[in-house]
C-alpha cells in the first residue's frame, strides 16, 4: 500500500537529517584532523556546520580537512553521504511533483468525462450512507463526486472509487470544480443546517435547474431549505426520533421501516419505468407491491389508492422489492 505523499516526504526528510547528524558525528570524532579558519578547536557545532555545507555541496572552505586521515575520511565516507543526501532531496522533489502531476491528470480526466453526475456536499456519516445507497442501486462510482474539506473524508470517498474535491462546498469555486454546470443532482448532507442552506443557495445561484436534495437536523429549518431551492428536504433528527418512537409502540412496523431504509439487503424501495406490456393496466394488478405511481412528466408520486388511471407510457412505479 502506497504511503500518503506528505508522510513519504516526512520520512525522507527524517532520513536526510539522520545522514547529516551521522556526518557531523564522524567529523567531530576526528576533529583533530580539521582546521577552522577562525582558529581554536573544532566544536560539535563546527562539525555540524561542516557536514551541512559539505552535504549540500556549498563548501565555503572555512573548515577543511588537513590531515591525510581526515581527507581519506572525506573521500570514503563524506562524499558517498553527500551523494546519498542529494539523491534523497532530488527523489523527494521528483516524487512530490510526480504525485501532484498524477493527481492533476486524474482530476482533469474525470472532469472531462463526467456528465449528469451527483455531487454530495459533505461526506460524513450521512454523505457516505447516501453514496453507499447509490452504489448499491447501480450508480457507477465515477458518477458520484464527494465534496468535503476534511482529508479523512476525501480518503474515504476515494477508497470507494468516487471522485472527490477537498474543499468547502459553500464556496462557488468549489462547486465549479465539482462540475456543477453538468451535474444531474446535488445532495446536501452537511452537519450544520446553516451550512446546508448556504450551499443550497450557492448551488441555485450557479445552476437554476439542477435537482437539490438536502438533509437538515431540525424541522424548523425545512421551509428555509425549500425556499433556498431544495426539491426534497429530509429531517434527519425527526425521522430518527419517529423510528425510535415507533419502535416502542409498534416494533414490527419500525423494523420494516428500518429495513426499507437499509438499502441493499432485505426489503428495498425501488423505482422503474412502466414496461410496454403493462400499458393500460392498473397499478394494483401488477404482481409487484406497488406503493405509488409517478405520472409521465411529473415528479410527485401518487399513492396507489389514488392512482386509479391506467398506466401510460412514461409513468414510473415505486414498489417494494423483496429479498
Amino acid at each position: 500500500m502506497a504511503r500518503p505523499p506528505l508522510r513519504e516526504v516526512a520520512r525522507r526528510l527524517a532520513f536526510a537529517v539522520l545522514l547529516l547528524l551521522a556526518s557531523a558525528l564522524v567529523v567531530y570524532l576526528d576533529r583533530g584532523g580539521y582546521r577552522d579558519s577562525a582558529g581554536g578547536p573544532l566544536s560539535f557545532l563546527d562539525a555540524l556546520y561542516y557536514a551541512t555545507v559539505s552535504l549540500t555541496t556549498t563548501g565555503y572552505g572555512d573548515v577543511v580537512p588537513v590531515t591525510p586521515g581526515a581527507r581519506l575520511l572525506t573521500i570514503l565516507l563524506i562524499t558517498p553521504l553527500r551523494i546519498l543526501f542529494l539523491v534523497i532531496l532530488v527523489s523527494t522533489t521528483l516524487a512530490v511533483l510526480t504525485e501532484r502531476g498524477r493527481e492533476q491528470l486524474r482530476v482533469a480526466r474525470w472532469r472531462s468525462k463526467v456528465r449528469g453526475h451527483t455531487i454530495i456536499c459533505g461526506f460524513g456519516t450521512k454523505g457516505q450512507a447516501a453514496a453507499r445507497a447509490m452504489l448499491a442501486d447501480g450508480t457507477p462510482p465515477r458518477q458520484i463526486v464527494a465534496v468535503d474539506p476534511r482529508p479523512a473524508a476525501v480518503s474515504v470517498a476515494e477508497s470507494m472509487g468516487l471522485a472527490a474535491v477537498q474543499a468547502d462546498a459553500e464556496h462557488a469555486d468549489t462547486l465549479r470544480d465539482a462540475q456543477l454546470a453538468t451535474a444531474g443532482s446535488v445532495l446536501v448532507t452537511v452537519h450544520e443546517d446553516s451550512s446546508a442552506a448556504m450551499i443550497t443557495l450557492t448551488v441555485r445561484q450557479l445552476n437554476a435547474t439542477v435537482d437539490v436534495y438536502a438533509s437538515v437536523r431540525e424541522q424548523e429549518n425545512e421551509p428555509l431549505l425549500r425556499q433556498s431551492g431544495a426539491r426534497t428536504v429530509v429531517i434527519s433528527a425527526e425521522t430518527a426520533g419517529r423510528l425510535v418512537g415507533l419502535s416502542a409502540c409498534k416494533p414490527s412496523v419500525a423494523t420494516i421501516a428500518q429495513d426499507l431504509f437499509s438499502y441493499g439487503h432485505g426489503l428495498d424501495l425501488k423505482q422503474r419505468p412502466v414496461r410496454p406490456d403493462e400499458l393500460g393496466r392498473a397499478a394494483a394488478e401488477l404482481p409487484e407491491v406497488v406503493l405509488a405511481v409517478v405520472r409521465a412528466g411529473g415528479t410527485t408520486p401518487v399513492p396507489l389508492p389514488q392512482a386509479t388511471a391506467p398506466l401510460a407510457a412514461g409513468d414510473e412505479l415505486v414498489f417494494v422489492r423483496f429479498p
